[in-house]
């Protein structure tokens, strides 16, 4: 069978001339074609054909996140990320990453506060297995008390991993907190551990059947497919899924802030303090929102930023500071985080902060500045079309959270034409006083220890237990307790309203993730 090769190359070919010429601005990236097709049980289908290599790549997109918890039951959007991979009426535990790894692919999954994906790269003639695999979860978890249980423990040890044994770990989840009111992104992604472990069977079921249905999620195969018959394959294995009632509608509604906030907390694993900064701003894939992101690369985003030129290099009051928006469906955020120097105030640095944020609203920015701003937002448009994945993640993910796939055609006409104003507007409207949350994270003190008690304590220990205390610390097997548990890997970088490799910002400070998942 002869592939047509030569409209992939084409297609290849021009989005490489975009990305190495994206500063001539007259270029602009190819259509990306697709077909949307809504199943009868309401599974929106979006296929797009791309021949340039054999293989393709599945994304699916459930509407559902830590924003759709209640209180008391936070935690299970994240929980069902893990449960997904236990096993289903035709597939054992741990089955579908063999499966997928041994045909030659990789796959993955990843939840956050609007959304829980799962994707798969694979060989283009094992599009069969990708959709058996995907539809059987989908139609029959395995949801029993033994996979509960597992799945509770792993969380728990991700979160002392990723949160509680990390410093400023409690950092990231108080800012949210504070800064909102409305219990939808208020809590973080990873939950109550004593909400998980009060979760019944029933509880986890009940939820599985509210949100994991068809008709509340998009399906995207993008890649060496052909157009019609990978409909009919899709409709093969789910259109027999059963239709469930809508989830309950929810309210995001965030009130406004009238006054800044402002708290002050001790972390015994931080080793130097840390400024956090937020201020309220609207959801993704808004006029506001798109010069918001410029505004944050206009600050923060590389070594010629202001916050990197003043703060950094000239006052050498931290070590990075960034800034950037937390693009969510809902109400988000405008993140700015400072790591003091050794020796600096951190009243100096939240001072000089505030100072170059006036700055953009009162002095021009420059020429240069904007379309170092607009190149970067740009390049990242273009690379996120390179990739069958992303262009799956990005189909399934505005249509469930805009219901518009085609924004995928648009994004970069919009920020195109994002102009200076439009920067200095939005930083004269949002970056405000009274729209502030601040948070100050001191390095807590170590206890004064007494060094002879401390060496008589371990020597008494060490009689006392011998060596089988290594024996249970590693668990009954011998084998380390992470390993039992099934320990999980670091977030992939999926879910923003906006792709992430559009997100600018940062001059050298890390973003914290508000996903979790990755294996």
């Amino acid at each position: 069978m002869k592939r047509p090769l030569m409209r992939g190359a084409l297609w290849v070919g021009c989005i490489a001339a975009l990305v190495v010429g994206v500063t001539l601005g007259a270029a602009t990236p190819p259509k990306v074609q697709f077909t949307d097709t809504r199943l009868k049980n309401g599974l929106r289908v979006l296929i797009s054909e791309d021949h340039m290599a054999p293989v393709f790549s599945i994304a699916i997109v459930y509407n559902v996140g830590s924003r759709n918890e209640r209180q008391g039951r936070t935690g299970f959007a994240h929980l069902f990320e893990h449960m997904m991979f236990k096993g289903s009426q035709n597939v054992g535990s741990g089955e579908h990453f063999m499966l997928v790894y041994n045909n030659g692919g990789q796959m993955n999954g990843g939840t956050s506060q609007d959304s829980t994906m799962y994707f798969e790269e694979l060989p283009a003639n094992q599009l069969d297995l990708a959709l058996f695999l995907e539809s059987d979860r989908m139609r029959a978890l395995d949801i029993n008390k033994t996979n509960l249980d597992n799945q509770i423990g792993t969380v728990s040890e991700e979160r002392k991993q990723g949160v509680d044994n990390q410093p400023y770990g409690r950092t990231s989840e108080l800012i949210t907190e504070l800064a909102y009111k409305n219990f939808a992104y208020k809590h973080s992604v990873i939950g109550s551990l004593d909400d998980l472990r009060a979760a019944t069977v029933d509880d986890v079921a009940a939820f599985f059947r509210t949100y994991y249905a068809p008709n509340n999620a998009a399906l995207a195969v993008v890649g060496d497919v052909n157009r019609a018959d990978c409909l009919d394959r899709v409709r093969k294995y789910f259109e027999s899924i059963p239709q469930q009632a809508p989830p309950p509608e929810l309210d995001t509604t965030e009130p406004p802030q009238a006054a800044e906030q402002r708290q002050t907390i001790d972390d015994p694993l931080a080793r130097l303090t840390r400024l956090d900064i937020v201020y309220h701003i609207p959801q993704a894939m808004t006029a506001d929102s798109d010069a918001l992101s410029m505004l944050g690369s206009v600050l923060s985003s590389g070594r010629s930023s202001r916050f990197y030129d003043t703060i950094v290099r000239q006052k050498q009051l931290a070590q990075n500071v960034s800034g950037y928006p937390s693009q969510n469906r809902g109400p988000s955020l405008f993140r700015v985080s400072g790591m003091v120097m050794p020796g600096k105030s951190v009243a100096d640095l939240e001072k000089a902060i505030y100072e170059e944020i006036e700055k953009v609203k009162t002095q021009p920015i420059e020429p240069w500045e904007l379309e170092k701003t607009r190149n970067a937002a740009l390049r990242g448009v273009v690379s996120t079309l390179t990739s069958s994945l992303s262009r799956a993640l990005s189909l399934s993910q505005y249509a469930v959270f805009y219901n518009d796939p085609g924004l995928i055609n648009t994004r970069y006409q919009r920020l195109s034409s994002i102009t200076a104003a439009d920067v200095q507007r939005v930083a004269k409207q949002y970056l405000t006083p009274e729209n502030r949350t601040v948070i100050i994270t001191n390095p807590k003190p170590a206890a004064p220890t007494n060094p002879a008690a401390d060496a008589s304590e371990r020597q008494r220990a060490s009689h006392a237990n011998g060596a089988g205390s290594a024996r249970e610390r590693r668990g009954a097997m011998g084998a380390p307790l992470a390993t039992e548990l099934g320990g999980v890997q670091g977030p992939p970088p999926f879910n923003s309203s906006a792709p992430a490799s559009e997100r600018v910002g940062g001059s050298g400070g890390a973003k914290p993730p508000d996903q979790k998942g990755g294996r």
